[in-house]
Protein backbone atom coordinates (compact mmCIF):
# COMPACT_ATOMS: atom_id res chain seq x y z
CA UNK A 1 0.00 0.00 0.00
CA UNK A 2 1.81 3.07 -1.45
CA UNK A 3 -0.33 5.46 0.72
CA UNK A 4 0.59 6.17 4.59
CA UNK A 5 -1.85 6.34 7.17
CA UNK A 6 -2.58 9.73 9.47
CA UNK A 7 -2.61 8.81 12.91
CA UNK A 8 -6.70 9.38 12.95
CA UNK A 9 -6.62 6.85 9.92
CA UNK A 10 -4.31 4.60 11.48
CA UNK A 11 -7.02 4.45 14.37
CA UNK A 12 -9.51 3.92 11.73
CA UNK A 13 -7.80 0.62 10.60
CA UNK A 14 -7.17 -0.61 14.12
CA UNK A 15 -10.55 -0.76 14.55
CA UNK A 16 -11.64 -2.33 11.57
CA UNK A 17 -9.11 -5.25 12.30
CA UNK A 18 -10.47 -5.58 16.31
CA UNK A 19 -14.10 -4.87 15.32
CA UNK A 20 -14.95 -5.59 12.20
CA UNK A 21 -17.54 -7.49 13.00
CA UNK A 22 -19.39 -4.83 14.57
CA UNK A 23 -18.73 -2.34 12.28
CA UNK A 24 -20.17 -4.27 9.54
CA UNK A 25 -23.91 -3.17 10.74
CA UNK A 26 -22.33 0.37 10.87
CA UNK A 27 -23.62 3.45 8.84
CA UNK A 28 -20.77 5.66 7.91
CA UNK A 29 -22.43 8.12 10.60
CA UNK A 30 -22.71 5.76 13.31
CA UNK A 31 -18.79 4.89 12.59
CA UNK A 32 -17.92 8.06 12.36
CA UNK A 33 -19.26 8.54 15.68
CA UNK A 34 -17.88 5.15 16.98
CA UNK A 35 -14.37 6.35 16.41
CA UNK A 36 -14.84 9.86 17.19
CA UNK A 37 -13.42 11.14 14.09
CA UNK A 38 -14.99 12.78 11.19
CA UNK A 39 -16.62 11.07 7.78
CA UNK A 40 -14.31 12.52 5.89
CA UNK A 41 -11.37 10.68 7.55
CA UNK A 42 -13.64 7.32 7.29
CA UNK A 43 -13.87 7.99 3.56
CA UNK A 44 -10.25 8.64 3.23
CA UNK A 45 -9.27 5.51 5.30
CA UNK A 46 -11.26 2.95 2.83
CA UNK A 47 -9.63 4.53 -0.35
CA UNK A 48 -6.20 4.04 1.01
CA UNK A 49 -7.16 0.48 1.81
CA UNK A 50 -8.11 -0.20 -1.89
CA UNK A 51 -11.97 0.67 -1.45
CA UNK A 52 -13.77 3.09 -3.77
CA UNK A 53 -15.61 4.67 -0.48
CA UNK A 54 -17.31 2.87 2.85
CA UNK A 55 -20.54 1.54 0.90
CA UNK A 56 -17.49 -0.56 -1.08
CA UNK A 57 -15.85 -1.67 2.13
CA UNK A 58 -19.12 -3.04 4.06
CA UNK A 59 -19.90 -4.79 0.79
CA UNK A 60 -16.59 -6.25 1.14
CA UNK A 61 -17.33 -6.86 4.53
CA UNK A 62 -20.73 -8.90 3.62
CA UNK A 63 -19.18 -10.55 0.87
CA UNK A 64 -16.75 -12.04 3.48
CA UNK A 65 -18.91 -12.81 5.83
CA UNK A 66 -21.05 -14.65 4.07
CA UNK A 67 -18.66 -17.08 2.28
CA UNK A 68 -18.88 -20.48 3.52
CA UNK A 69 -16.95 -21.71 6.59
CA UNK A 70 -14.60 -24.37 6.55
CA UNK A 71 -15.94 -27.69 8.41
CA UNK A 72 -14.02 -27.09 11.53
CA UNK A 73 -15.64 -24.14 12.10
CA UNK A 74 -18.83 -25.77 11.53
CA UNK A 75 -18.50 -27.92 13.67
CA UNK A 76 -16.66 -26.77 16.43
CA UNK A 77 -18.16 -25.25 20.05
CA UNK A 78 -18.23 -21.60 20.70
CA UNK A 79 -14.75 -21.48 22.68
CA UNK A 80 -12.72 -24.09 20.28
CA UNK A 81 -14.65 -21.46 17.31
CA UNK A 82 -12.79 -18.66 18.86
CA UNK A 83 -9.09 -20.08 19.13
CA UNK A 84 -9.47 -21.37 15.52
CA UNK A 85 -10.83 -18.02 14.48
CA UNK A 86 -8.28 -15.75 16.58
CA UNK A 87 -5.68 -17.83 14.41
CA UNK A 88 -7.25 -17.13 10.76
CA UNK A 89 -7.29 -13.46 11.79
CA UNK A 90 -4.47 -13.11 12.96
CA UNK A 91 -2.87 -14.40 9.36
CA UNK A 92 -5.23 -12.40 7.14
CA UNK A 93 -4.75 -9.36 8.76
CA UNK A 94 -1.38 -9.78 8.48
CA UNK A 95 -1.38 -10.03 4.52
CA UNK A 96 -3.74 -7.47 4.50
CA UNK A 97 -1.05 -5.13 5.90
CA UNK A 98 1.69 -6.30 3.81
CA UNK A 99 3.06 -3.70 0.98
CA UNK A 100 4.20 -5.40 -2.40
CA UNK A 101 6.63 -2.94 -2.58
CA UNK A 102 8.18 -4.07 0.99
CA UNK A 103 8.76 -7.41 0.26
CA UNK A 104 10.44 -6.14 -2.91
CA UNK A 105 13.05 -4.30 -1.46
CA UNK A 106 13.62 -7.02 1.55
CA UNK A 107 14.38 -9.13 -1.12
CA UNK A 108 16.62 -7.25 -2.97
CA UNK A 109 18.51 -6.46 0.24
CA UNK A 110 18.68 -9.83 1.09
CA UNK A 111 20.22 -10.56 -2.37
CA UNK A 112 22.30 -7.92 -2.63
CA UNK A 113 24.38 -8.99 0.79
CA UNK A 114 27.27 -10.30 1.17
CA UNK A 115 26.13 -12.09 4.52
CA UNK A 116 22.85 -12.00 6.16
CA UNK A 117 22.99 -11.85 10.27
CA UNK A 118 19.21 -13.03 11.65
CA UNK A 119 19.04 -11.87 15.24
CA UNK A 120 15.81 -13.06 17.45
CA UNK A 121 14.94 -13.61 21.44
CA UNK A 122 12.68 -16.20 22.93
CA UNK A 123 10.09 -17.97 21.08
CA UNK A 124 11.20 -16.13 17.77
CA UNK A 125 14.57 -17.74 17.91
CA UNK A 126 12.39 -20.69 16.05
CA UNK A 127 11.52 -18.65 13.56
CA UNK A 128 14.54 -17.30 12.61
CA UNK A 129 16.58 -20.80 12.76
CA UNK A 130 14.12 -21.35 9.75
CA UNK A 131 14.60 -18.73 7.89
CA UNK A 132 18.54 -19.15 8.20
CA UNK A 133 18.52 -22.67 7.24
CA UNK A 134 16.22 -21.47 3.63
CA UNK A 135 18.73 -19.04 3.11
CA UNK A 136 21.43 -21.23 3.58
CA UNK A 137 19.60 -24.06 1.20
CA UNK A 138 19.97 -21.29 -1.73
CA UNK A 139 23.61 -20.36 -1.25
CA UNK A 140 23.25 -17.47 0.96
CA UNK A 141 25.59 -17.07 3.89
CA UNK A 142 23.32 -16.74 7.03
CA UNK A 143 24.39 -16.75 10.49
CA UNK A 144 21.49 -16.80 13.03
CA UNK A 145 22.40 -14.82 16.89
CA UNK A 146 20.79 -15.91 20.06
CA UNK A 147 22.91 -15.42 22.96
CA UNK A 148 22.32 -11.33 24.28
CA UNK A 149 25.77 -10.69 24.95
CA UNK A 150 26.64 -12.04 21.28
CA UNK A 151 24.17 -10.05 19.69
CA UNK A 152 25.18 -7.11 21.36
CA UNK A 153 29.01 -7.76 20.88
CA UNK A 154 28.95 -8.72 17.22
CA UNK A 155 26.54 -6.04 16.21
CA UNK A 156 29.31 -3.35 16.59
CA UNK A 157 31.49 -5.10 14.06
CA UNK A 158 29.10 -6.14 11.59
CA UNK A 159 29.86 -4.26 8.16
CA UNK A 160 27.59 -2.39 5.52
CA UNK A 161 27.93 -5.11 2.69
CA UNK A 162 25.52 -7.63 4.73
CA UNK A 163 22.41 -7.34 5.83
CA UNK A 164 20.31 -7.67 9.30
CA UNK A 165 16.94 -8.90 9.96
CA UNK A 166 14.94 -8.84 13.19
CA UNK A 167 12.29 -11.19 14.19
CA UNK A 168 10.67 -9.52 17.27
CA UNK A 169 6.68 -9.74 18.30
CA UNK A 170 6.86 -6.51 20.16
CA UNK A 171 10.37 -5.05 18.79
CA UNK A 172 11.26 -3.32 22.30
CA UNK A 173 13.42 -6.35 23.59
CA UNK A 174 16.62 -4.06 25.39
CA UNK A 175 19.44 -6.57 23.52
CA UNK A 176 17.59 -6.22 20.23
CA UNK A 177 17.53 -2.25 20.37
CA UNK A 178 21.13 -2.41 21.30
CA UNK A 179 22.42 -4.10 18.31
CA UNK A 180 20.03 -2.58 15.95
CA UNK A 181 21.40 0.78 17.22
CA UNK A 182 25.13 -0.45 16.81
CA UNK A 183 23.98 -1.96 13.16
CA UNK A 184 22.69 1.46 12.18
CA UNK A 185 25.87 3.68 12.79
CA UNK A 186 27.83 1.03 10.89
CA UNK A 187 25.43 1.73 7.84
CA UNK A 188 24.15 -1.45 7.99
CA UNK A 189 20.51 -2.18 6.07
CA UNK A 190 18.08 -3.90 9.02
CA UNK A 191 14.85 -5.35 7.78
CA UNK A 192 12.46 -6.34 11.34
CA UNK A 193 9.77 -8.60 11.34
CA UNK A 194 7.57 -7.35 13.98
CA UNK A 195 3.93 -6.79 14.88
CA UNK A 196 4.49 -2.98 16.64
CA UNK A 197 5.43 -0.43 13.86
CA UNK A 198 5.75 1.90 16.70
CA UNK A 199 8.47 0.17 18.82
CA UNK A 200 11.97 1.11 18.99
CA UNK A 201 13.33 -1.26 17.08
CA UNK A 202 11.02 -0.55 14.21
CA UNK A 203 12.22 3.14 14.47
CA UNK A 204 15.78 1.89 13.71
CA UNK A 205 14.69 -0.11 10.89
CA UNK A 206 15.06 0.55 7.26
CA UNK A 207 12.39 -2.23 5.70
CA UNK A 208 9.45 -2.60 8.15
CA UNK A 209 7.10 -5.98 7.54
CA UNK A 210 4.55 -5.23 10.61
CA UNK A 211 2.08 -8.10 10.61
CA UNK A 212 -1.73 -8.27 12.95
CA UNK A 213 -1.36 -9.57 16.78
CA UNK A 214 -4.37 -10.59 18.32
CA UNK A 215 -5.13 -9.14 21.98
CA UNK A 216 -6.51 -12.80 22.99
CA UNK A 217 -3.35 -14.45 25.30
CA UNK A 218 -4.24 -18.28 26.51
CA UNK A 219 -1.19 -17.81 28.62
CA UNK A 220 -1.37 -13.87 30.27
CA UNK A 221 0.96 -15.03 32.93
CA UNK A 222 3.79 -15.31 30.31
CA UNK A 223 5.21 -13.83 27.16
CA UNK A 224 4.16 -16.73 24.95
CA UNK A 225 2.06 -14.73 22.71
CA UNK A 226 1.84 -15.98 19.62
CA UNK A 227 4.55 -15.51 16.57
CA UNK A 228 2.46 -16.67 14.50
CA UNK A 229 2.37 -13.66 12.71
CA UNK A 230 6.09 -12.87 12.27
CA UNK A 231 6.06 -16.59 11.04
CA UNK A 232 4.09 -15.57 8.60
CA UNK A 233 6.04 -12.28 7.44
CA UNK A 234 8.89 -14.86 7.48
CA UNK A 235 7.12 -17.48 5.50
CA UNK A 236 6.16 -15.29 2.38
CA UNK A 237 9.69 -12.75 2.47
CA UNK A 238 12.00 -16.30 2.08
CA UNK A 239 9.78 -17.99 -0.27
CA UNK A 240 9.19 -14.79 -2.67
CA UNK A 241 13.09 -14.24 -2.08
CA UNK A 242 13.25 -18.01 -3.69
CA UNK A 243 10.86 -17.18 -6.35
CA UNK A 244 12.94 -13.73 -7.53
CA UNK A 245 16.23 -15.87 -7.35
CA UNK A 246 14.84 -18.72 -9.43
CA UNK A 247 13.60 -16.06 -12.19
CA UNK A 248 16.97 -14.15 -12.48
CA UNK A 249 18.74 -17.65 -13.53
Amino acid sequence: MANKFSASEQYVVNLINTKRDQIMQMSIVEFADFANVSTATIVRTMKKLGYSGYTDFRHSLSDAHEREEPAVLRDADAKIRKVITANLHEVEETINQLEIGTIEDGIQQIASARIVYIFARGLSEMIADEMSLKLQLTGKYTQTLHDPNIIKTLAKRVEPDACAIFVSLNGETPELVDAAHSLRANGVPIITLTTNGDAPLAKCTDILLVGHKSEESYFPDYEVHSRLPVQVIGRILLDAYVVRGQESK
